[in-house]
């Protein structure tokens, strides 16, 4: 009789496990039947955004680990989903929203971003719960965007995002990606904080963070880009200034762009600045065209066109190309390839209205993932594109 129920309920662990390992599977296999229908961009936009709007209260996780077998394991662990992870999902959906509440936004939308603010800030408008990483500052620089609220309101959480880069700063005048790892400048970094610097610094008279954007810019482009090809390598170490992982990790392209593109947008044009960062947008959009592939996507790794496809890599660089098109003699190549990168995307979006097959959280320097599936911070570029080319009339 023991025996009996012992294996009854070694059965009945052994089905709840299996459970837990398919039914994601078999919700992305479901998701996927007729991926891919969108044809017309005014109605992706509605689908995309709707789907935007409901994730930004109710980001889904976004997995560590690669591992589909065994998850429960990984989740009992902790290592299944980071906290860090999720401010730059969110960041980009409020990013993408924001474009959006620029024209005409539905009452949910507004409801739902005044939900999110009342979720993350305190009524002294500071952090309910503290960042401990710069990963922060790409969502600080989203609140900055916002027009429909008091941009002052928040201020103690600026400000505090402003301190919290500044205990990252190294020996080389530059910011650490980690505390832990102040040896290494990671090319994510500066996504996560130009932005925010020169927005803040412009806004708040602190020519220093202005500084620290264009620093952060320049000594990248002198340590970690690929001579005459101006790739991005995932990394370098501050010791001996080599490069570290892969160059033309589309990821990394992506957060290069992000950085690079609005940092300038920032930038006003009278800074003696504006011109260092004009030429790194030429070179830059150079590079992103030439890898461009046939079908408007980039792929993970870009110079590979035989590698897959990334959703998140084709929304980053193409909201990139859409904001380069300003600079007059890459106007017209540029708004082709975002024209382009557009039209890839509404192919992989799902009839949910979420935008699938980016690639899943990178493991360390040189070790990516290999698993693609739907991620909020490409859902907000492509809410942020395509928002910002229908009144630019590119798309």
């Amino acid at each position: 009789m023991l025996f009996q129920l012992i294996s009854i309920l070694l059965l009945a662990l052994a089905f709840i496990i299996a459970a837990i390992d398919m039914v994601p599977l078999f919700m992305d296999w479901f998701g996927r039947i007729h991926i891919g229908r969108y044809t017309d961009t005014n109605r992706w936009n509605a689908s995309i955004t709707k789907a935007g709007t409901r994730w930004l209260n109710h980001t889904p996780k976004i997995k560590v680990t690669d591992n589909t077998r065994f998850v429960v394991i990984d989740m009992l662990r902790g290592n299944y989903t980071k906290s860090a992870i999720q401010h730059w999902q969110e960041a980009a959906l409020l990013l993408g929203l924001v474009e959006y509440a620029r024209g005409d936004a539905s009452k949910l939308t507004t409801e739902e971003i005044k939900t999110y603010l009342n979720s993350k800030f305190d009524s002294n408008g500071d952090w309910k719960q503290k960042p401990e990483h710069v990963d922060a500052a790409i969502l600080s620089y989203a609140i900055l965007k916002l027009e429909t609220v008091d941009i002052e309101r928040y201020r103690a959480a600026l400000d505090y995002t402003w301190e919290l880069i500044k205990a990252h700063i190294g020996e080389d005048g530059t910011v650490a990606y980690r505390k832990s790892m102040k040896h290494y400048r990671y090319v994510d970094t500066i996504g996560f904080i130009c932005p925010f610097l020169i927005a803040y610094g412009t806004r708040y008279n602190k020519a220093e963070c202005v500084r620290l954007a264009v620093k952060q810019l320049t000594e990248y482009e002198s340590y970690g880009m690929l001579e005459d090809h101006y790739l991005p390598s995932h990394a370098y170490h501050l010791g001996n200034r080599l490069p570290l992982g892969l160059y033309g990790w589309g990821r990394g392209l992506g957060w290069f762009a992000i950085g690079l593109i609005d940092a300038w947008r920032e930038l006003p044009a009278s800074h003696e600045s504006k011109a260092v960062l004009t030429e790194m947008v030429k070179k830059f959009a150079r590079t992103v065209l030439a890898f461009q592939a046939p079908g408007g996507n980039w792929t993970w790794t870009v110079s590979r066109g035989e590698s897959r496809a990334d959703s998140s890599t084709t929304a980053t660089l193409g909201w990139f190309l859409l904001q380069a098109s300003q600079v007059e003699e890459l106007a017209e190549p540029c708004a082709e390839g975002a024209r382009r990168a557009v039209h890839y995307l509404m192919k992989v979006t799902r009839r949910s209205g979420a935008v699938d097959f980016s690639q899943g959280d990178t493991k360390d320097i040189g070790v990516y993932s290999m698993l693609f599936n739907i991620l909020p911070f490409t859902q907000g570029f492509c809410i942020r594109i395509i928002n910002a080319s229908q009144r630019s009339k590119v798309g």
